[in-house]
Formats: C-alpha cells, sequence, structure tokens
C-alpha cells in the first residue's frame, strides 16, 4: 500500500475479500485511489458492484478497486512486484557451485567461451547498423551496455574491449567476485566493466531508459517469469535501444539433445542446468516481446558440434537461437491515473442501472 498507509483489521478483512473475488487478476494490477489521506484509517464493508468489466466499487469512500483488463497500460508504466522474483533459487545453487569455473576454456562452460564467435559479432554488427560513424578498433565506443546473468565475464569482456561502456549483473555473489578477479588482470577492461551483485528488477527499479543495450545471453531459460523479464529489460532500454537473447527453442529435439544427450549421456553441460519447461520458442518469444513495446527485428538459428566444440550459424531454429528486436522509438503516453480511474468509476455508475436487474440491496 503505498505512503506507508496502515490498514485497520477491518480494512485488511476487506482485502481478503477482495483477493478471493479477484483471484484471477495479477496482484500488481490491482489500484487503490480515493481520499486515503490519513495515516491510520478504517473501511467499512458495504455492499459493492461487481460487473462485468470486473470493478469493485466501494460506494461509501469513493475508492475504486479495478482489475480492468481492457485498460492496458503501456509496458514502462505497468507495476512488478519484486516480491514476484525472476530468480529460481535453485538455479542459483547451481551455478553457486561453478563459480570458479568460468573461465577454465576446457571446463563445463567451454560451449559458452566458443560461442563467443557468434555471438559478439552477432551484437556488434546489429548495434553498429544505427550507428553512422564509430571508432576504429572501438566499435561500440560510448555505448552502454547491461548484460543480465553475466556470469563470469564471459561475454562483458570482450564487448568492453570493443569499446562499450558494460554493466553486469547476476544473482550469484561467487560469480561476480569471480568476473572482478578476471576483469581486474586489464586495466583498460578495469575501467570499462562494471558488475553487481543484484537482480534485474532492482536494476529496473533505479534505472529508466538508461541502456543501448541489454544482452540476456543464455539466460531466459532458467527465469521464473519470462514476462517480468521481458518487461523489465524493456523499461531499461532507451527507445531505440536493442535486446539481445540467445536461448534455447521448446522442441523435442532440444530436449532429446538439450538435456538427454548433453546433461545425461555426453555430461557437456552439468546434470540439472537446463529444465526443459523454461524453453521458449521463437513464436512465444515474439509474443512476449510485442506486448512490450519491443520489434523482433532478426532471428538465426545456432547449432554447437560437441566434437569440434565450434557453434555455427544455421537456418534451423529448433535447437539454439539469437534474437534481436528493437524498442519502439515513439512512446505513447497516457493520460493522469486519475482521469483513467475518474473515467472507469462514470462508466461503472452508468452500467448500474435499474434494467439490469440488480437487488434492492445492492443499489442502496
Amino acid at each position: 500500500m503505498s505512503g506507508g498507509h496502515k490498514l485497520s483489521c477491518s480494512g485488511i478483512r476487506f482485502l481478503g475479500v477482495l483477493g478471493s473475488v479477484c483471484r484471477e487478476a495479477p496482484a500488481h494490477r490491482l489500484r487503490l485511489t480515493g481520499a486515503v489521506n490519513q495515516p491510520d484509517w478504517t473501511l467499512q464493508i458495504k455492499p459493492w458492484i461487481f460487473n462485468k468489466y470486473r470493478t469493485i466499487w466501494s460506494r461509501s469512500y469513493g475508492v475504486t478497486f479495478s482489475c480492468l483488463n481492457r485498460i492496458k497500460r503501456p509496458p514502462w508504466m505497468r507495476l512488478y512486484s519484486t516480491s514476484q522474483t525472476t530468480i529460481d533459487s535453485s538455479e542459483v545453487k547451481t551455478f553457486q557451485a561453478l563459480a570458479h569455473k568460468w573461465w577454465d576454456e576446457q571446463g563445463v562452460y567451454a560451449p559458452l567461451h566458443s560461442m563467443n564467435d557468434l555471438r559478439v559479432p552477432f551484437i556488434r554488427d546489429n548495434l553498429l547498423k544505427a550507428v553512422d560513424d564509430h571508432q576504429p578498433g572501438k566499435p561500440l565506443s560510448g555505448m552502454k551496455i547491461l548484460d543480465v546473468g553475466c556470469g563470469g565475464g564471459l561475454l562483458a569482456e570482450p564487448l568492453g574491449r570493443l569499446g562499450a561502456s558494460v554493466i553486469g549483473i547476476d544473482p550469484v555473489d561467487e560469480n561476480i567476485k569471480t568476473a572482478h578477479h578476471h576483469k581486474s588482470f586489464d586495466p583498460v577492461l578495469d575501467k570499462r566493466l562494471e558488475y553487481r551483485a543484484c537482480s534485474l528488477e532492482e536494476i529496473a527499479e533505479e534505472t529508466i531508459e538508461t541502456f543501448d543495450a541489454v544482452i540476456a545471453s543464455e539466460v531466459v531459460e532458467h527465469v521464473i517469469d519470462l514476462e517480468t523479464f521481458i518487461q523489465c529489460c524493456c523499461q531499461v532500454l532507451k527507445p531505440g535501444g536493442s535486446l539481445f537473447i540467445t536461448t534455447i527453442n521448446k522442441t523435442q529435439l532440444s530436449y532429446a539433445l538439450g538435456i538427454v544427450f548433453s546433461e545425461q549421456i555426453a555430461g557437456i553441460v552439468p546434470k540439472g542446468t537446463h529444465t526443459w519447461e523454461k524453453f521458449v520458442s521463437p513464436e512465444k518469444l515474439e509474443s512476449i516481446l510485442e506486448s512490450n513495446g519491443l520489434s523482433l527485428q532478426t532471428v538465426a538459428g545456432m547449432l554447437y558440434n560437441p566434437f569440434s566444440g565450434y557453434w555455427h550459424w544455421s537456418e534451423n531454429t529448433s535447437l539454439n537461437y539469437a534474437a534481436h528486436a528493437v524498442k519502439s522509438m515513439v512512446q505513447e503516453h497516457p493520460g493522469p491515473a486519475e482521469f483513467v480511474i475518474k473515467e472507469d468509476t462514470e462508466e461503472l455508475q452508468a452500467n448500474t442501472s435499474p434494467s439490469l436487474g440488480m437487488p434492492e440491496e445492492l443499489k442502496k
């Protein structure tokens, strides 16, 4: 409840009833407005109206609890709760145990080392499409990039060498310590790279439209709330900024090769690293991107050869793929929230007429 207002016991009971009525609506879509200006107040439960728009209106205080589906907040205005984190605690434990192996090019992260041969040029070339001129040797100079789930810095370091200013974040503190230690060997990188042990939601709370690019490489298949994750990525991106994602498609082939073969038979990655249910198809990803104001520009298949240890591009996206999306330059900002609430309430009053056959006790 904003402003630190405290609910009395009856108010708490009211919210409990409200939660049961609007159970299907996400908690972060509930809005409370009205003359609630006192530090301590009691909301007396009186009959309310529940109409087809799923809006509850308390007539005694003129307070509107709205769960409207027909009114959509723009992506940058949507609220989310950091209590509903995108971080999976079981995934954190898995990566904690491997934090010291990030820079072993022959170890469990060898595929990620060789993936740089594809993903670094993919990121660089797509970013340079929007640049008229760039500095030789440092083509990404002046660009600010957020590397989400940076691990030990395998991708952040080559981007820093291209001149970019990179902030790498990871929820695993041991990963950040490894990244800090490794960058300290290069004084140039030490100035261009910054690492933080935190979640994407924490960055999104303090940063709005700051980064030229956000990168989530081999990350989205590990989060527990993909829509919130993409929403946060969009929030921290500048208009016209780029989101880069590399991940695993959700297919039968990806289960057979990505989990059964890679984890259980060949041991290319440790067992339990991936969960097939978290894999996402390019079509599903595009749908989520578009709903958050991001336009998908490119999708390219990626194939890994476990015998040679190298990746190559492919037209087949049934296993791994890379995606590039761009945030819209023009954002349609809504009017004040109070105006929206007023409209909702007026329409609600118009709809609650005697012609609806409402019981007399609800009309009072």
